[in-house]
Parts: C-alpha cells; structure tokens; sequence
C-alpha cells in the first residue's frame, strides 16, 4: 500500500513502479516525488500578498472613513443631550432590577433542590436568556418593546424559543395613570379640561407602548370622539434610544465592511424616522385628512371613511378624532348581522384601499384587524394612520407587474418587476429568480388559517347564536413575507421601505378573503381594481 503524508496541505508519496495497459508509453516510477518548494512557496507567497493588499485597502478606507464615523457620533450625541445620559441610567438601573430576579431565582432554585443537578438552560443564560431578555426589553420601555415585537413576528431570523417568549410583547402595555394623562391635555390645550370635553372616561379604550387612547364626548356639540394621547416622555425615550442604534449600527459597519452592502446604517436610519413619525400626531392628523379628501372627491363617502380630526384640540401629542363604532374585519358573526353580503363589504375595502395607492400622498400600512372595522351603518372604517406609506412612481410602476403576475402567476414577469424595483450592483438571473419565486408564492395555500367557530344557546328563546372568528398567524406571515425577502437579498436586491409594507397589507387582506369570501381571488377579480385606469397626474391632486 502506499503511504502518504501530509505537509501544510500538500499531499505526495511513494509508489511501485508500473506501465499502464492502456498507456504503454507511460510509467509511474516508484521514486519519491519531488515537491517544488520553489515554485508553491511563491504561489503561497502570491496569494499572502494578495490577502495583504486587500486588507491594506480596506484598512486604508475605514482610516479614511474615521474621521466621518467620530463625527456622526459626536453629532449624534449633541442631538441626544442629557436624555442619552438619563437613558444610560435607566438602562442600568433595568439591568440591575432584572439582574437581582434573576439572581433571585437562582437563590430560591438552589436552596430548594440539590443543586449537584445543576441549573436549568434559562437560568445558566442568565439576562440573555428568553426569559430575562425580555423582561428586561420590557423594563426599558418602548423602543425595546418593539424591537420586541419584531423578534417575536420573524421566527426565521432568531431561535423559536426568543420568538415564543416574545410572542408576550404584544400584550396590551400597561396603562399610564389617568392624573398623567390629564396632566398632559392641560398642557396641551393651553386651558381647563372641562372647557373642551364635557367627559373624559378615566379608564382607556386601549393602551399601547407609545400612546394611549380615551373615550370622551366633546362640550357644546356632545359629539362622542376619542382622544389617542402620547405617553409622557416617550419622545425623549425613542430618540435617546434610537441615537444610540444608529451610533451601534456606524460602529459595526466600520468595525466590518460587508454590512454595508447590507444597507445597517440605511435601515436603522429608516426605522428611526418612521418610528419617530409615529410619535408625531400632527403628521397623523394630516395622513387622515389627506385620505379623507381622497375619499370625497374619488366618491368613496358613502362606502368608506376615516375619523373626523378636531385640529382645535390636537396638537403633536393629543390627537382628537371622531369616535367610530363598528366591529373587525374578522368577526364574521357580527358583519353578518350589519350587511347581507360580507364579500361586497370587503371588496369595497380593498378598491378603497387600492385606489388610495394611485391617488393619495400615502396609503394606510397597518390594515391589521384593529385598524379596519365594519361601521353600524354599513361602511368601511379605517382607522389609525400612525404608519402610513408612499409610493414612488417607479416603485408602484414595478408594482402593478408584481401583481399582476401573481395573479397570473407569471413567476418570470414576477422576476423582473422585482429587479426593476430593487436596487443591485450586479447582473441578475431572472431565470433562475423565478423558479425560486415560483416555490415561495405556491406556498402561500398552504399557510394554515384557522376559524374558530363558538356556539352559544340563548337561556330565553332556545335559540342557538354561531359566531365565527378568524385566527391570523403573524408568524406564518412574516415567514413567508421573510422569505421573499431574503430569496431576493441572496440575488443581491434591496427593495425600498414601501415594498415590504405593501406585501404586509396583501397578507392581511388575503386572511380577509379566506374568512369573508372563501372563492375570491382578489388579485383576478374584475371587481376589483388593481391596475391603474387614471394618468399619472392625478396621483397628487388629493395632497
């Protein structure tokens, strides 16, 4: 048998000498073979000094990107001012509350068994494990509560236990006390509060991290409206926050410059400004009175609106609107009882919705079952405009092909809209683009939905009442939303802000027409209208 060694990777050894039958002039003699140190030594030389160059350059460019790096911090820093320190200590301080939990199970752990077992996975991760991660997300306040949510909507992108244990982020956030909020309605009216409400209800109709929403009924009209009022010192808590992201997200892409190409820096930039958009109840104020507008001068009064803004008393942290009584998009029993035909209702709502992407400044992005409610009197209700989205004319001229070919199911049209609408530095195979568009959009019948049916017997009349209620799985969603994504960043695409919020609003319509109208299909159906019918022009009449 021969022997072989091995030497840094260059393998040689000794064989018999022989002539190969079908080789005749050729032999293989049974002398040790010669290694050419010369000749792989310089080959080996060749390729260090080539890593070397490389990481001169890119050592070169990150000294030259130095100073610009210290300066965004510097900046950054100035921008934040004494809340970043205030932050700083409130981060510690939440640190060393969820600390001395932990520490606290420990104890009481150890004292109560034999500790030779050893502690459980949980408690060995210690504040970095789900547990206590999240308990400390929910102790810094808003920001992390969000980013809370995010881990808990993106099962591909982080372990299933953090993605469980987050699933409690979306809880109802605990209400701040109604002395608070009335503090802040003085501040802001500029006057006594009994001398623009006659009633403010002390309990809220629902509570969020960032705002918190009370029924009250308006002095002199006694018109019923509700005021969504911005929970104090959140301002301060998303910049300082948000600051310190970006001053991490600069560090890292410095620290490596490959993820720049995957665009940290622009998405932390992103998520800031329409996180901070949403804080700003002036901007939502005009969201709603620009869809308003759209409404009335397309024709859209009579089946849709959205709530009456009261700019006498709203301000960037009250807003006042017009109270709207209704029910979900998903409850199906209560729909029933309002209209005769729930499929007409949600055709209207999606025309609606869809027009607004062609003729308002911006459309609703968080049609979600809160937002988009089926009023007593028959109409469409969309409510909260605190993420709102716009399209630009090259994105939404890619978008009507994008759906278009869906509805098709032309996988190569598909392709080539998404190129067109991405941004790349290099040549894409479409071909093979869309087979793998072709495996993630069949997918999407096979995402489970599940109605959860209730019956109830009347204790008077006998009769037995049937409602039924739609479950949406945002986890389901979001992996398949996910998943388009990343098949499109492995092509090196990178598509803009307003995509990835309009296919999160075609999911959630999609779970309405599984639960209101089982044989639709909203992107064929000649009643409803998709693709654009007007001239561009009048895209910003209704600003």
């Amino acid at each position: 048998m021969a022997a072989v060694s091995v030497f840094r990777g260059v393998s040689y050894g000794r064989f018999s000498s022989f002539t190969h039958p079908q080789f005749p002039g050729t032999s293989i003699s049974n002398r040790p073979r010669t290694f050419n140190s010369r000749s792989n030594g310089l080959t080996l030389f060749a390729r260090y000094s080539q890593t070397q160059d490389i990481f001169t350059s890119r050592l070169q460019d990150s000294m030259a990107n130095f100073p610009k790096l210290v300066e965004d911090i510097i900046q950054t820093s100035i921008n934040t001012g004494p809340r970043g320190a205030v932050r700083l200590a409130q981060g510690v301080q939440a640190v060393i509350g969820v600390g001395s939990e932990w520490l606290a199970d420990v104890s009481k752990l150890t004292s109560s068994t034999n500790s030779s077992t050893g502690l459980p996975t949980q408690l060995q991760l210690g504040l970095l494990s789900p547990l206590y991660l999240r308990r400390l997300f929910e102790r810094m306040g808003a920001t992390y509560i969000k980013l809370g949510q995010f881990i808990a909507s993106a099962p591909t992108l982080f372990p299933p236990e953090y993605v469980q244990e987050f699933q409690n982020c979306f809880d109802r956030a605990p209400a701040v006390p109604f002395e608070e909020i009335q503090k802040i309605l003085r501040e802001e009216l500029g006057r006594p509060i009994e001398s623009v409400y006659e009633y403010v209800d002390p309990t809220p109709i629902a509570s969020a991290s960032i705002a918190q929403v009370h029924g009250a009924k308006l002095r002199g009209s006694q018109e019923d409206v509700v005021i969504k009022v911005l929970k104090p010192g959140i301002e301060d808590i998303l910049v300082a926050d948000l600051n310190f992201v970006y001053v991490v997200a600069r560090i890292l892409e410095f620290l490596n410059p490959e993820l720049n190409r995957a665009s940290l820096v622009g998405i932390v930039k992103d998520i800031k400004e329409s996180m901070l958009e949403e804080v700003d109840f002036n901007k939502e104020a005009m969201n709603i009175e620009s869809f308003r507008r759209y409404l009335e001068s397309m024709g859209f009064t009579r089946q849709a609106t959205a709530p009456k803004v009261y700019p006498q008393c709203s301000s960037q942290r009250i807003l006042t609107m017009e109270r709207l009584y209704g029910v979900p998009l998903t409850d199906l029993d209560s729909i029933s009882s309002l209209v005769s035909s729930p499929e007409t209702s949600l055709i209207t709502a999606l025309n609606v919705w869809f027009g607004s992407l062609l003729a308002c400044e911006s459309f609703h992005a968080d049609v979600h079952a809160g937002n988009l409610w089926l009023l007593r009197d028959g109409r469409i209700g969309f409510l909260d405009f605190g993420i709102v989205g716009r399209i630009s004319p090259k994105t939404w001229a890619a978008m009507e092909v994008f759906l278009a070919s869906i509805a098709t199911e032309e996988y190569e049209s598909m392709a080539s809209a998404l190129i067109e609408m991405g941004a790349t530095n290099k040549d894409v195979d479409s071909k093979a683009f869309a087979r793998d568009l072709e495996k993630i959009f069949s997918s999407i019948q096979d995402l489970d939905t599940e109605i959860v049916v209730a019956t109830a017997r009347e204790t008077n009349t006998n009769a037995t009442a049937v409602s039924a209620n739609l479950v949406v799985d945002e986890r389901q969603m979001n992996a398949l939303f996910l998943d388009v994504v990343r098949v499109s960043e492995s092509y090196g695409l990178r598509f803009p802000r307003e995509f990835a919020l309009l296919m999160k609003q075609l999911l959630y319509f999609d779970r309405y027409t599984r639960l209101l109208a089982p044989n639709l299909n909203m992107l064929q159906d000649q009643r409803i209208s998709i693709v654009s019918n007007r001239k561009s022009s009048n895209r910003n009449i209704y600003q």
